[in-house]
Order: C-alpha cells, then sequence, then structure tokens
C-alpha cells in the first residue's frame, strides 16, 4: 500500500512537472502573451514537383538552410552605389524584391526569415497542408479578375508612360480610392486574418487577459482584439479584420473570425470569408498556430496551413507608422499627373502633325 501510495505521488509530481513547463495566467489558462516572429522561408505553397511530399529529407533542409544563409549574407550585405544615376523611365524592368522596377538599392529591408520552419521536429514542404498536395484549392470564376481591379496598382506594367490613357474604363492611379488597399495604409502587405508570413515585418505582439486576446501586427500596425467566451456582434457591416471570437479547448485558444470586408488582408477573400485559428503554447517558447480558410464564393474547398511562430522574448514590436503623411501615396498619384500630362502633350503633337501632312 506505502509502495502504491508512493508511486501516485510520483505521478502526480510529474504532472504538476509537466504543467510548469508551459507559463499560465493567475486563471490557470496558458500564457500566450510575448513576442513572436512569424518570419519562415517555408513557402505557403508547395511546390508542384514535390507532390505529395509534406516533410523534407533532415539533410536537404540543413543544406538548404546552409545554403539560405550564405545567399542572404551577400545579397543583404552587398553594397550600394550612392553616385550611381537615376533609374530609367520605366524602371529596371524587374519587380523583384527591393527593387519595384524603379531601382530599389538592395534588399535589406526585406526579412521574410532566416530558416526553413520546423513542426515538431520535422521541416515540412510548405504552410499549407490541407489539401495533401499543399496548394489553394481552385478559384471560383472570376476572382483573378476581381482581384486584378482591386490591384491594378500593383499589376500596372510600368512603362515609364501613361499608358492606362490608352485604354477605356478607370485607370489604376485616378484617386486615393483607386489604389490598393495596403498602399493607402488601410490593410497589411501581408495576410492578417490568418496570419501567413509575409516579405518583412513579421513580428508579432500578443497581450492577454481572461476576456481578450490582442495580437499587435508589426506590419502596418494592425491591433487584432479577439474577445473571449463572447458572441459574434451582429453583421452591421464588414471590418478589414472581421469579428473574432476565442475559447478555449483545454490548452488550446480556437479563434473563430467573420464578418469581414468584401476586401481583406487575405488575397482574394471577400465578405464571406471564414477563419477558424488555433493558438497553443509550446514548451520552448513557440508558438504553433493552425488555421483553417472557408469562403466558397472564392475558393472551392477549404484549406489549411500550419506553422510555428519563433518567441522572440527579448524584442519588441515597433510602430509601422504607416499613415504617417503617406508620402508614398502622394506622390504615386503626383506622379501619375505628370505622366497625363506629358502623354496627352505627345497626342496633341501628334495630332498637329498629321494634320499639317
Amino acid at each position: 500500500m506505502i509502495k502504491f501510495l508512493q508511486f501516485l505521488l510520483l505521478l502526480t509530481a510529474l504532472n504538476i512537472q509537466a504543467v510548469a513547463d508551459i507559463p499560465r495566467t493567475s486563471s490557470g489558462k496558458p500564457d500566450l502573451s510575448g513576442v513572436y516572429d512569424t518570419g519562415t522561408l517555408t513557402p505557403t505553397e508547395r511546390p508542384e514537383w514535390l507532390n505529395n511530399n509534406e516533410y523534407l529529407y533532415p539533410f536537404v533542409a540543413r543544406a538548404l538552410n546552409w545554403f539560405f544563409s550564405v545567399a542572404s549574407e551577400w545579397v543583404i550585405w552587398s553594397d550600394s552605389d550612392p553616385d550611381r544615376e537615376a533609374p530609367e523611365a520605366g524602371g529596371e524592368g524587374t519587380n523583384a524584391a527591393g527593387a519595384g522596377r524603379v531601382g530599389g538599392y538592395n534588399v535589406f529591408w526585406v526579412d521574410p526569415g532566416s530558416a526553413l520552419g520546423t513542426i515538431k521536429g520535422n521541416v515540412p514542404t510548405s504552410i499549407i497542408y490541407d489539401p495533401p498536395d499543399g496548394r489553394y484549392p481552385p478559384s471560383q470564376p472570376g476572382v483573378s479578375e476581381r482581384l486584378g481591379e482591386i490591384y491594378q496598382s500593383f499589376a500596372h506594367d510600368n512603362t515609364g508612360t501613361a499608358s492606362w490613357l490608352g485604354h477605356e474604363g478607370p485607370g489604376p492611379f485616378d484617386g486615393p480610392e483607386s489604389l490598393a488597399p495596403s498602399e493607402r495604409c488601410l490593410i497589411s502587405f501581408g495576410a492578417t486574418v490568418p496570419t501567413i508570413p509575409s516579405l518583412y515585418n513579421n513580428y508579432k505582439r500578443i497581450i492577454q487577459t481572461d476576456s481578450h486576446f490582442i495580437i499587435l501586427h508589426e506590419m502596418v500596425h494592425d491591433a487584432r482584439i479577439i474577445r473571449i467566451d463572447s458572441e459574434h456582434l451582429p453583421l452591421t457591416e464588414g471590418q478589414w479584420l472581421g469579428d473574432s471570437v476565442g475559447h478555449w479547448e483545454g490548452d488550446v485558444l480556437v479563434v473563430e473570425a467573420k464578418h469581414f470586408r468584401n476586401i481583406s488582408g487575405l488575397p482574394g477573400a471577400d465578405e464571406n470569408l471564414h477563419v477558424v485559428e488555433r493558438f497553443s503554447r509550446q514548451e520552448d517558447g513557440n508558438l504553433y498556430y493552425d488555421f483553417t480558410v472557408t469562403d466558397e464564393t472564392v475558393w472551392k474547398a477549404p484549406w489549411s496551413g500550419r506553422y510555428e511562430w519563433q518567441s522572440k522574448p527579448d524584442s519588441n514590436v515597433y510602430e509601422y507608422a504607416c499613415h504617417e503623411g503617406n508620402y508614398a501615396m502622394g506622390n504615386i498619384l503626383r506622379g501619375a499627373r505628370l505622366l497625363e500630362k506629358e502623354w496627352r502633350e505627345e497626342q496633341a503633337a501628334n495630332t498637329d502633325l498629321t494634320s499639317s501632312e
């Protein structure tokens, strides 16, 4: 009997130790607060040639991480020429990271991550794991056209001229409302709900209470407020980040987000977007993040992804201040007016030349 009681005490001690490995709030819930880096070199979509291969061999992952580290050091710290001439009209002809077609110096500010992500010791080939091929499901008809209209200022082929005047319909730079939402600092340049890594500014700060869960996004300083054990608000008008409500299932925080606007941070999604997320704290301090997206008017099937947010306890999230002056948007519109003026003058000159002949 004594040995049996000793065994029970040992099991109790081991259980207490296991619970203590995860920080908890005064109410006993896992403490998810802190700063995290969501950057990863793991692609959102799996390359088609990998088919249904969900994970990489460890030696392949190590080789790729070594290559990425060497390449990033060479690219990021490559010298810029401060005395170089202005780029030619229309830009460099490429839309590579950091270039923007108009003459990027280098990719110092680009920070997508430094290594491939891991999940429980495995190295996934993509963030998306469902469908099994690790790729977005097929889109519904008309989605790409709608996306092209919203982001026409991004998709515009920069030729150094007001080429849009040669086409019928509204132009990509007619006014502030014609620019892409992220150029207007309305939404993030990366997907916020669900959170998908972007080209830079991947830090997040979580602030947690018993009634609310707040995620401060570095990219465009979005502060997403999640109510715990609440009800969804009545649908009057959609919100950029949707209406998020969470509840605890054991040590996992489950969040349901809906009631979005017809444009959100997730490219292509509309007002029917529905997202379910699962947050769980790992013993190493990282945050395991799993999400499922459903939008029947955009994708023909739901899709799911997962990856780990890396804990950065000694880091901070600094203000993005996208709205502070927003000089880029004003200069885009000023530049467009100048190009239109040049276009009309050239057309008028060609008309006069034709008339004189």
